[in-house]
């Protein structure tokens, strides 16, 4: 499904209404733009708002809102919408990709994911509009901007069509709309079963295990994400260093949480320090939580390994944490994804190596993880690459 969805969107937006200007989009450049839309990347090879029309724009955040709630949401929500009956094939397979164990209420479940999925974009969408008609003189460019961005932030693509600057510098000192986009960006990152559990419950020592995790992990990731950067950075006069105190802190915050799964971004991670990039490699390898629109590893897998070293350190034979056991199926399982992950994107970044030998290796990598970790983040190499180059990160992103 994935592919057909890739092939549909590079087919659309290699046709001359979705670019400004005559003649056709190269099929390569369209591939990568529908690759990066659909697995909520937001790596470019275009300016999306430059080089696309509104026709092609719009075309794009639809990519982005499907891929982003998931095929299998979709999917499921449409055959309730027809009256049609699940089969337990479709029970499975809908269980599995909302990351529960149960099979029952899952008609129920799907309709609330789609139902708050919707609402919270629109809420988002209300809000940056509100800001957006005082930023633009037009207010019909202030709904379509708040729209786009309220869609892109929480799905955690990174796209944007605001055109001066690097993503959203414009707003770098903005913290009304940093703040917007920084919300609906880590809600999007924790899963709408941690959203339902905090909606329903309230309560931290009632929540579910992986409620636990990921709220605990996912704060801690951003916290010292931006501590991280705010030391690193804060004398770095092409990122943050003429800004004030308290300005460094809300960029620090928000590259953190954007950094780790959406790769919407003030700064130009050119110009940042290389211990910077490093540092965000690993976070944007990591990702957010297990059935959310977050990329990479997942929190989850970081957590289990955690709880397991911890419990073998402790001289525990089993790894637990809040009273509760963590199956032995679900540590190796953790494992795998590890190594699996970390054996590709060595593979891959193996092969950009070989294929693009004027680039810098960090650079190279960043942009590697930043793919696999359907982060968004880039140096600004992307589009500099070679075709062969640009396909790794392609293969990388699905």
């Amino acid at each position: 499904t994935f592919l057909i969805f890739i092939f549909a969107g590079t087919i659309l937006l290699s046709m001359p209404f979705s670019h400004e200007g005559d003649g056709f989009t190269d099929l390569m450049d369209a591939l990568f733009t529908a690759t990066s839309a659909v697995t909520v990347t937001g790596l470019v090879v275009k300016d999306t708002a430059t080089y696309w029309s509104p026709v092609g724009q719009a075309l794009i955040m639809i990519m982005i809102f499907i891929g982003g709630l998931s095929f299998m949401t979709l999917a499921t929500f449409l055959l309730i919408l027809i009256g049609r009956r699940l089969s337990l094939m479709q029970r499975l397979m809908a269980r599995d990709s909302f990351q529960t164990n149960q099979l029952g209420g899952l008609v129920r479940l799907t309709v609330l994911i789609v139902l708050a999925a919707v609402a919270i974009q629109f809420v988002g969408f209300i809000a940056l509009a509100w800001r957006f008609s005082v930023v633009y003189e037009s207010l019909a460019e202030a709904i379509w901007h708040a729209l786009f961005q309220a869609i892109s932030a929480f799905n955690g693509a990174g796209f944007d069509t605001i055109t001066t600057g690097v993503s959203l510098s414009r707003f770098q000192t903005d913290v009304i709309v940093l703040t917007i986009i920084g919300m609906l960006i880590f809600i999007g990152s924790i899963s709408y079963l941690v959203m339902v559990d905090v909606v329903r419950i309230r309560r931290f020592s009632k929540f579910t295990l992986n409620t636990k995790l990921v709220l605990l992990l996912t704060l801690f990731l951003t916290f010292i994400g931006a501590f991280v950067f705010f030391l690193a950075e804060y004398s770095n006069p092409d990122t943050i260093g003429t800004l004030s105190a308290g300005n460094k802190a809300v960029v620090a915050t928000f590259e953190s949480i954007s950094g780790r799964t959406a790769g919407f971004t003030t700064v130009h991670y050119g110009k940042t320090a290389q211990h910077t990039n490093f540092f965000f490699t690993v976070l944007m390898f990591i990702g957010g939580a297990s059935a959310s629109v977050a990329g990479g590893i997942k929190i989850n897998t970081i957590a289990v390994l955690l709880i397991a070293v911890t419990s073998t350190i402790s001289g525990r034979g089993h790894a637990s944490v809040f009273g509760r056991q963590i199956p032995d199926f679900q540590v190796q399982r953790a494992i795998a994804v590890v190594v699996m992950g970390a054996t590709l994107v060595f593979l891959l970044a193996l092969l950009l190596t070989i294929s693009e030998r004027d680039f810098a290796f960090i650079d190279l990598l960043f942009e590697v993880v930043s793919a696999f970790g359907t982060s968004g983040l880039s140096t600004g190499l992307t589009s500099d690459l070679s075709r062969w180059g640009q396909l790794i990160l392609i293969v990388s992103m699905f």
